[in-house]
């Protein structure tokens, strides 16, 4: 398949779209991008990527958009390919948003070039939602550090070590997603596992599960950071 082919192909596609070379020029931008980014290709073709959307990605650090390293850095992801990771980016508006990247590489013999195309889509939303879940896992925290002996609030039930993992993960701030590939469960499974914990505990929900298993001393110390 040749450039031209490939580049009509996924202007038709609903997902944002755009390609750089390995000198991180932008050298294709359909509408998809213009709508999630903001700028019309008019202003984004032959710019600098990194430059037009500032992107970090979810450890505050330059995600791989191009750039003179793309044609020499190796990839051995699990299926052969670039995984595909989250990076914030700047909008035309000056927005921050969140989104999902994943990368085609297209190495155009005839031209002999080597092309990144990205595959973007909006997880702003998520992004905050695990935001927010994080701020109250640290106010939680902090009840926590003010209540009682932990000694005298005992469950009414004890919970199982596989239960208290996955409280201890959510109380480091993991999503429901993270936690359930890391355990090699589905999520139906762990969705039932926090049905008997909060039955066990009296709770009501995985917030309320965390903070009672705080205060009665059932977690690990004090929780950390999930990692991304």
């Amino acid at each position: 398949m040749l450039e031209p082919e490939l580049f009509a192909l996924l202007e038709h596609t609903d997902d944002a779209a755009y390609a750089v070379t390995a000198g991180g020029e932008v050298c294709f931008w359909n509408h998809g991008a213009e709508r999630l980014f903001g700028y019309p290709a008019a202003e984004a073709l032959h710019r600098r990527i990194d430059t037009l959307l500032d992107a970090r990605d979810a450890l505050g650090t330059r995600p791989l958009a191009g750039g003179p390293e793309a044609a020499t850095r190796t990839w051995h992801g699990a299926s052969g390919g670039i995984p595909n990771f989250d990076m914030e980016v700047r909008t035309r508006s000056g927005t921050r948003v969140w989104v999902n990247v994943s990368t085609i590489v297209f190495d155009n013999q005839r031209l002999g070039r080597r092309v990144f195309v990205r595959l973007a889509h909006d997880i702003d939303k998520r992004k905050r939602q695990e935001a927010l879940l994080l701020r109250l896992v640290d106010s939680a925290r902090q009840l926590v550090a003010q209540a009682d002996d932990p000694s005298h609030h005992a469950p009414t039930e004890p919970l199982s070590e596989r239960e208290r993992r996955i409280l201890q993960r959510f109380a480091e701030g993991g999503n429901s997603t993270a936690i359930a590939r890391s355990l090699g469960i589905s999520a139906q499974t762990l969705r039932n596992h926090l049905h008997h914990i909060n039955r066990k505990l009296r709770t009501h929900n995985r917030l309320e599960a965390v903070t009672h298993a705080m205060r009665r001393g059932l977690l690990d110390g004090p929780p950390g950071r999930a990692a991304e």
